[in-house]
């Protein structure tokens, strides 16, 4: 990593994870493998701060800290292994989803979350992970608007009238990086107002 870290993809520590890496190479991974039109390529990076807002929008509100930093960092995995289509994640079978997923336990870990998610936060994400992909296929990657929503369901509402416009891996990188520093320490403000001894299973890495 640019970082100077070094990932075992074996046995990913906590340690080595840095943000700065997490954003640096999410901003310049495609979704859709580039098909998508605009100027820039749609990143993994800013479709993670689409998915925090969809997260908040579906919570009437504002979701609590540990779900928005949850949902900031879902496709974290992908800063190491880039952005499959799900056609070729399928092909791959397990062996993928595995190292995808010690990948993910590691930086949930880094971050003082669950190293797997709980039931009701994944299902929140995966809602807002779903709507925006509706969004990025309907006016970014060419799908007709019936066909996106036979594949990923029509959104909610005013969600279905979100607009979105790719932005530069820089722009993305940085608009990561605020994203993640305003989050982060909301949940670590929140996890310190919790009684003791209810998070220690989050509790495995320091930030």
């Amino acid at each position: 990593m640019l970082s100077g870290r070094r990932l075992d993809l074996a046995d990913p520590s906590p340690l080595d994870i840095e943000v700065e890496d997490i954003a640096h190479g999410l901003a310049r991974v495609a979704r859709w493998n580039g098909q998508t039109t605009g100027d820039h390529a749609f990143s993994v990076a800013q479709h993670s701060l689409l998915v925090v807002d969809l997260v908040d929008a579906l919570a009437g509100g504002e979701a609590p800290a540990e779900v928005r930093l949850a949902a900031l960092l879902h496709d974290g995995p992908e800063y190491v292994i880039g952005d499959m289509i799900s056609p070729f994640k399928a092909l791959l079978g397990d062996g993928y989803r595995s190292i995808e997923a010690r990948l993910a336990s590691a930086i949930h870990l880094r971050h003082q979350l669950p190293a797997a998610l709980p039931t009701p936060m994944h299902k929140a994400i995966k809602q807002a992970d779903g709507i925006s992909a509706f969004l990025e296929a309907s006016q970014l990657a060419g799908f007709a608007m019936l066909e996106a929503e036979k594949l990923f369901g029509k959104p909610p509402g005013a969600l279905a009238s979100i607009v979105i416009e790719p932005v530069s891996a820089l722009e993305a990188e940085q608009a990561f990086l605020d994203r993640h520093a305003t989050l982060f320490e909301a949940h670590l403000e929140a996890l310190s107002a919790k009684p003791t001894g209810r998070n220690s299973s989050a509790h495995r890495a320091q930030p």
